[in-house]
């Protein structure tokens, strides 16, 4: 069985191979003609047990552009919500011939229990576990950094020597997490910068800096700055004084996004709190990649979708993307 569960386990080489499949799905999706007959036949079921907008309908669109058939299951207003199981709901959906499962759960983990628990046979997605990871989501990112720095120049190409700058929750933030395995996988050093009340109790073993101070990261001259959400849904104490003091010490506002290298870019894995981790002049400026990151998100979860039901490219025996 193949599955996409998390970065930390993606070498190198396999990550390239996704966004290099990625750059080909890209170009077929500024053809008149989007869909391709590859997934003909086949069913993708997105099993999203906490609410999302952008990745489910994300993973919605490269499903359908493959030709897959679609299932979208919501927990709410489900088996689920009256207590069915995990095991229950994965047990139904083998029996309606699911072939991948695209999941996003409140639990950490709860993909990989999904993949070897033997329930089902289908190729398994993580679309975001608790704040455990979200693998697509750093894919996309990563594929947005290589495309707007080296341009139709990016294929087969890592991010060595490449400088990422991750500002704001890392603590809640699965973004963060797959980010930083993923991104160290392909070369680039990556710079955390949070209040240390956001920053985990033991990065001691992620391949990252920390720094506190946002001012100081960004006279570096970081290549990419990405913000992430302050995911205030997940506080339930408070991790700064107030929002308009988070805002001013790590807050991409107009003058920290002026002192930026010129070539600097920004990116922000949304819904964005504007005002708040992000100034408007920001999100929406030059630099700013926050459409790119949507639209290339079609493309990586194509060739995820690609990757895991119709075979790996001939010059790869690999048998999983774990």
């Amino acid at each position: 069985m193949r599955h996409l569960l998390d970065t930390q386990h993606l070498s190198r080489g396999e990550a390239l191979e996704i966004l290099d499949v990625a750059e080909d799905m890209a170009d077929t999706q500024r053809r008149e003609v989007k869909k391709l007959p590859t997934l003909r036949g086949k069913t993708v079921v997105n099993l999203f047990f906490e609410d999302s907008t952008r990745t489910r309908i994300s993973f919605e669109a490269a499903a359908k552009r493959l030709s897959a058939d679609v299932i979208n299951f919501s927990a709410k207003g489900s088996s689920v919500s009256k207590g069915e199981s995990l095991q229950d709901t994965a047990q139904t959906l083998q029996a309606m011939g699911a072939d991948a499962v695209v999941i996003r759960h409140g639990a950490s983990g709860a993909p990989r229990t999904l993949a070897t628990s033997g329930w089902i046979t289908a190729g398994v997605v993580n679309a975001g576990d608790g704040t455990h990871e979200h693998p697509t989501q750093a894919l996309l990112d990563a594929f947005t950094i290589r495309k707007r720095l080296f341009g139709d120049d990016s294929r087969g190409r890592d991010l060595s020597g490449i400088r990422v700058t991750i500002v704001g929750d890392v603590l809640h933030s699965r973004v963060a997490r797959s980010n930083v395995w993923l991104l160290h996988a392909l070369g680039a050093h990556v710079t955390l910068v949070a209040p240390p009340t956001l920053v985990p109790q033991d990065v001691s073993g992620w391949p990252v800096e920390v720094d506190y101070d946002l001012d100081h990261a960004i006279a570096a001259g970081p290549d990419a700055l990405m913000m992430l959400r302050i995911q205030l849904e997940r506080m339930n104490a408070a991790y700064f004084p107030t929002e308009r003091e988070y805002s001013r010490r790590y807050g991409l506002d107009a003058r920290r996004l002026a002192a930026l290298p010129t070539d600097s870019i920004v990116l922000h894995p949304g819904p964005m709190n504007r005002g708040l981790e992000i100034s408007a002049e920001a999100a929406d400026s030059p630099r700013s990649t926050v459409l790119e990151q949507v639209t290339n998100g079609v493309s990586v979860r194509m060739a995820v979708l690609y990757l895991l039901l119709a075979g790996e490219r001939p010059h790869t025996e690999k048998e999983d993307l774990r």
